[in-house]
């Protein structure tokens, strides 16, 4: 994808991650900037006439009753960027950075918010420059919207804040003299038009929706390694089970793991064995996994919905050139997706970690306990182990829901917040741990598999495990181990696996 043409709708999460992760410039339809013409005329226009139109020609908040004179109207939105940069904590990383700036961009496109061409403008530059704004990534209650980390944001457009460029931190004028750009001085509304969004929550949350959607193709095909080399049998994978309990992720997830372990030689070889049934984490993965795989659908119809969104107020309607206020800026339907994600994945990582458990116990496997030789000398997987379980720990806190959690703000004016921004960061956190706890589980199929030397394993794990010995030789004696994840989760995140199964069985569900 060589650029992005942003306008009016249709803006994809595939299109927010490369513009995010791969700095794939921007740019703005022409019917996208005849919307912005028209509606900052409008503003322009209530503006002369002296009507009273909400954080254009009023105060903001609990100060809405508060009338601001014409020659006020643009110091007013200067003075809203300095006082709502309120935010504490670390700065966001990059690429969530560029994820909001692309969906600000995206927001103001539609005309409704009464932003000029030249402000937009700016904004685009900006992202296609490489200049990121130093946003903390706390302070938001995610009602009315995240004003204070977009203030931050929008600081670097008037130069005054800071911005990152090329790996420099800079005041903002100086960061946008350093691109051949000039500040803009800001006209009636376009303050306001820049922070009254709920832009962070989903640009966060985009990209953690955007790598749990990988996950869920990548648990699938550790899942089923992990059944192989523990001697578990594809029965459960049968699609007449999953037919008499129609949920579309459970049997997305047992035809993925029926193909990944396709014409298994370790599958056969126990099949006349006495065991009746497998453990939970095997029998159970298709509805385990397909309940996350559902839930995570849901945050990405909810996030792409939202990307396409008006959520600023108050909103301009260019076709009877009229305004309205309301609540758009409301961030629950993204906080409620992010906590429930959030819950999703967390179980990914649980029931991941019960299968990493029994690849390293004996007692449950049959193998070398730790998966390693002359045990005892060597440690092999044991604190791998440990690892992912501290990782399932903290998701388990993480996991608590943030959009139950209403501060009132403004006086008691905004007196129901979603703190969908706190919803988001946490359920980010919770993708990074689960990523871990599955590249955890991976090296210890691998490793088992090994053990395998006369039998073949089904196709789509066979691929997969080539790809793994391709960039990680197995372990005979122990080193460091932070090293082996690490590339595995590297592995993980270039899509390899996923490519080499999907190479061997076809594009997995």
């Amino acid at each position: 994808m060589d650029t992005v043409l942003l306008g009016y709708d249709g803006m994809t999460l595939e299109e927010l991650v490369v513009i995010a992760r791969d700095s794939v410039p921007v740019n703005i339809s022409d019917a996208a900037t005849a919307l912005l013409v028209k509606s900052s005329k409008l503003i322009a226009k209530w503006v002369a006439g002296e009507e009273k139109v909400y954080g254009v020609t009023t105060g903001f908040g609990n100060l809405a009753d508060v009338s601001i004179s014409k020659s006020d109207t643009r110091r007013l939105q200067r003075n809203l960027l300095m006082s709502h940069a309120s935010g504490v904590g670390d700065p966001l990383d990059t690429e969530s950075v560029r994820a909001v700036m692309a969906l600000r961009v995206k927001d103001l496109l539609r005309g409704n918010s009464g932003a000029r061409p030249q402000t937009v403008q700016l904004l685009v530059d900006m992202l296609n420059a490489g200049i990121t704004p130093v946003v903390p990534e706390k302070g938001s209650v995610g009602a009315s919207g995240d004003l204070c980390p977009l203030a931050h944001l929008a600081l670097v457009l008037v130069g005054l804040g800071e911005a990152d460029v090329n790996g420099e931190r800079l005041p903002g004028s100086a960061a946008l003299q350093r691109c051949g750009l000039a500040p803009v001085d800001l006209d009636s509304g376009e303050g306001l038009a820049l922070i009254n969004g709920t832009q962070v929550m989903t640009g966060i949350g985009g990209l953690a929706v955007y790598d749990a959607v990988q996950l869920g193709k990548l648990i699938d095909i550790a899942a089923s390694m992990s059944l192989e080399v523990l001697m578990g049998s594809r029965t459960e994978f049968d699609p007449r089970i999953h037919e008499l309990r129609p949920h579309p992720g459970q049997a997305r997830v047992a035809a993925n793991m029926l193909r990944i372990t396709s014409n298994s030689d370790i599958v056969s070889s126990h099949k006349d064995c006495g065991r009746v049934q497998d453990a939970y984490t095997l029998r159970c993965s298709p509805q385990v996994h397909g309940a996350s795989h559902d839930a995570v659908q849901y945050a990405h119809r909810v996030v792409e919905t939202e990307m396409n969104s008006s959520t600023g107020n108050p909103l301009i309607f260019n076709d009877t050139e009229t305004f309205l206020t309301g609540g758009n800026f409301h961030g629950q339907p993204v906080a409620l997706a992010m906590d429930f994600m959030c819950m999703a994945v967390a179980e990914l990582a649980n029931i991941s970690e019960r299968r990493i458990e029994r690849l390293v116990n004996p007692k449950l496997s049959g193998l070398p306990a730790f998966l390693v030789s002359d045990g005892g000398l060597n440690s092999g997987f044991m604190i791998a182990q440990y690892a992912a379980a501290a990782l399932v720990s903290e998701n388990k806190v993480l996991s608590h829901p943030a959009c139950v959690d209403s501060i009132p703000t403004s006086a008691n004016k905004e007196d129901h917040v979603s703190m969908g921004t706190i919803s988001a960061r946490k359920c980010r956190e919770v993708v990074k741990n689960t990523e871990h706890v599955i590249a955890i589980e991976f090296l210890c199929a691998a490793q088992a598999l090994d053990l395998f030397t006369n039998l073949k394993p089904g196709e789509g794990s066979l691929a997969a495990y080539r790809a793994i010995r391709a960039a990680i030789p197995h372990l005979d004696k122990d080193r460091v181990m932070n090293i082996d994840i690490n590339t595995m989760v590297g592995l993980m995140r270039s899509g390899q696996i996923t490519d080499a199964v999907e190479a061997a069985v076809g594009t997995l569900q």
